[in-house]
């Protein structure tokens, strides 16, 4: 996995979910927004104080954390 610098969790900030370092911005709240047709430009436009590298790290975290839970799901 590529060096994620970009992707913070801290309890104090939005209940310790991952977000944009330095922001209330979540991970979630990118991949919800991306899904639903936004575009990376339309974010930055939205969110003058993100970078494309914040939401492309963000998309690679979301990816990852699905990656990674793949393995431990277990048909009953």
């Amino acid at each position: 996995m590529e060096h994620l610098d970009r992707i913070s969790h801290d309890i104090e900030i939005m209940g310790g979910k991952a977000c944009i370092k330095g922001t209330r911005v979540t991970v979630g709240m990118i991949v919800i927004q991306i899904s639903e047709g936004k575009s990376i430009d339309e974010l930055l436009d939205e969110y003058p104080y993100l970078e494309r590298n914040d939401i492309m790290q963000a998309l690679m975290y979301a990816a990852w954390t699905v990656d990674a839970r793949e393995g431990v799901i277990v048909s009953v």
